[in-house]
Order: C-alpha cells, then sequence, then structure tokens
C-alpha cells in the first residue's frame, strides 16, 4: 500500500549523504583537534563514517519502507524504525572503524579502545537524526501532494469551462442549419456526436497528432455551415509530443469564430511547427485582431499551459492573426487522471 510518509525520492539521498558525510567530517575533526590528534586522520575518518552510515541507511530504510512497513500497521512503524535506524549507525560506524584501520588512519584511543559503546552511541545519535529527517520528507511529501491535488482541482475548473464553450458554439451552429438543412443539421448533430466521443478523455494531456486529428474534425463539422470555406493547412511533419487537450482546437475555433468574413471566399488557417524550439505556430489571413488582450477561453489555455507545461500562449501578429504556442516541458505522464 503506497503512503506519503514511506517515499523517499532519490535526491533525498543526496542530501542525507551530504548532510552525513558533512556533519561526520565535522565532529570528527573537532575531537582529533580537541586531542591534539591529526587533523587530516580526523577529517578522513569523518568523510568515511558519514558515507558508511548513509550507505546502511540507504539499504535499510530503502528496504524497510518498501518491503515491510507497508505490510504492517502504522503503530508498529516505530520501533522497526528505531532499530533500524540504530542499526544503520550501529554497523556504519562499526565498519568506519574497521576501513580506517585498514587505511593506517590514526584512531582515538576512546574509539579504538570502546567501539562498541562509541557504536552504539552514534547509532542513538543517527535514530534521532533519522527521526528528524523522517519529519522532513514527510511534510514535503505532503505539501507536493496538497500542490498536485490544487493543480489538478485547477485544471478540471479550466477544463469544465473549456467544453461548454465548444459545445455552445456547435449547438448555436446546428441550431442556424436547422432552419436552412435539415440533411446537414443530421450530419452536424452526428459529426458533434463523434466528436465528443473521441475527445471525452480524462487525460489532460494527449499527443499532438491527436489533436490535429480532433482539429480537422471540428472543422469538418464547422465547414458543414460555413459550405467547405475554411481551409486548414498543416505545415511540415506533426512533432511527437503532447500538449493540453483542446489547445489548438481552441485557437482554431477562435479564428473561424473571430476571424471568418462574409465577404471573402475562404478563410485559410495554417498550423506550423518547430520542434527544436518547441512551438506550435496557429495563423489565418481572416479579420485582423482588434482586441488586444485574451478572452475567457484563450486566458484558460494560457493558464493550463502554464499548469501543465510551464509554456505559454503569445500573440505574434495582429494583423496577419498568429498565434504562438510554447510547450516548455511537457509530460505525457504529468497529471494524467
Amino acid at each position: 500500500m503506497y503512503n506519503i510518509a514511506l517515499e523517499i525520492k532519490s535526491y533525498d539521498w543526496i542530501y542525507i549523504l551530504i548532510i552525513g558525510v558533512f556533519f561526520g567530517l565535522i565532529m570528527s575533526s573537532l575531537g582529533y583537534v580537541l586531542l591534539e590528534y591529526p587533523l587530516l586522520d580526523g577529517a578522513i575518518f569523518g568523510v568515511i563514517l558519514g558515507f558508511s552510515i548513509t550507505l546502511f541507511s540507504l539499504f535499510f530504510i530503502s528496504y524497510m519502507n518498501k518491503n515491510i512497513l507497508p505490510k504492517l500497521k502504522e503503530i508498529y512503524w516505530l520501533p522497526l524504525s528505531i532499530i533500524f535506524s540504530f542499526l544503520c549507525g550501529f554497523l556504519g560506524t562499526i565498519i568506519a572503524v574497521y576501513l580506517a584501520k585498514t587505511l593506517g588512519l590514526k584512531l582515538i584511543d576512546a574509539v579504538e579502545d570502546n567501539i562498541i559503546t562509541i557504536a552504539v552511541l552514534i547509532g542513538a545519535l543517527t535514530y534521532i537524526v533519522g527521526a528528524l529527517l523522517y519529519r522532513f520528507v514527510k511534510m514535503r511529501n505532503q505539501k507536493d501532494v496538497i500542490d498536485k491535488q490544487f493543480v489538478e482541482s485547477r485544471l478540471r475548473s479550466l477544463e469544465t469551462q473549456l467544453n461548454p464553450h465548444f459545445l455552445f458554439n456547435a449547438l448555436n451552429s446546428i441550431a442556424e442549419l436547422i432552419h436552412q438543412d435539415k440533411d446537414k443539421a443530421e450530419m452536424a448533430i452526428l459529426r458533434v456526436s463523434s466528436f465528443l466521443r473521441n475527445t471525452m478523455n480524462e487525460e489532460a494531456l494527449i499527443a499532438l497528432g491527436d489533436e490535429i486529428r480532433y482539429v480537422k474534425e471540428y472543422i469538418e463539422l464547422e465547414n458543414i455551415r460555413f459550405s467547405q470555406k475554411i481551409q486548414l493547412h498543416i505545415l511540415g511533419v506533426i512533432p511527437k509530443c503532447y500538449v493540453p487537450k483542446f489547445s489548438i482546437q481552441l485557437i482554431v475555433e477562435n479564428a473561424i469564430k473571430h476571424g471568418f468574413l462574409s465577404n471573402k471566399e475562404f478563410l485559410n488557417i495554417e498550423i506550423d511547427f518547430d520542434e527544436s524550439n518547441k512551438t506550435i505556430s496557429i495563423s489565418n489571413d481572416g479579420e485582423p485582431m482588434q482586441k488586444k488582450s485574451f478572452g475567457v477561453g484563450l486566458s484558460n489555455l494560457n493558464q493550463r499551459l502554464e499548469l501543465l507545461c510551464r509554456g505559454s500562449l503569445k500573440i505574434e501578429s495582429y494583423d496577419r492573426v498568429c498565434f504562438t504556442v510554447s510547450l516548455g516541458e511537457c509530460c505525457e505522464s504529468l497529471y494524467s487522471r
């Protein structure tokens, strides 16, 4: 059973190693200086001691958290943690002393003559330090979970605003068609049904190829109303990457809604890709853009790009309207639900 209190990430162990080595170095060097023993020997012994205890901790604690504690009730976690943490310090000290002797380092007489006692004391100290680190890791993991839940909640809120935005426009189109051409209206309803069925998944991120396919289906739907006057041009090869769901579709929808000119023969929409810079450009030759700020739909898209990809949405041109989507670091497994 997964428990955030048991998750110690790889970089946590790096920090623990640095802290252990530094603490061992300082304490051992200080003891050697006070007792007038060679400082260099003390520094080397401290590094060996910190490294040895950390390695035992990595093995014992990782094994305990992964294979033992998840199978037991939480009431048994504390005593087992005390035992394993103590063993890390105790065995780490014994091995460190053995290695120091093997390397010919000068040991303090008290350590050499009372190795078991010293190992017991360091084992107890290791548990205390380990308990503090455990509290820190647990609070950090809880914060990460809360932050992720907040982001997912925010994403759901944005998506619930986005989906009706598309659906309302599609229904308005169908409402107009009912009075003009019933056959086209029936075809439009079937296309809306097909479009929604294909896009109603719970993934926050989808493959760019799938997003472009949904855009094509959407334009086919709109062309029922606009008599094939909307032309989509895909430039270049579609990169294998991930984008927020409905991201490109929303910009295309915006182009049709605000850019289509009734006195113009066609509305041309171009989608171009720059894989090296992780950007997508969507432009159209319709009505120049008058408003310099984003509306609700585009503002929501910009927020989703920031949350999911550390990306952004920018207006590159107002005359021949062009938007650039910067993808940043989108990950296919991020916030999948």
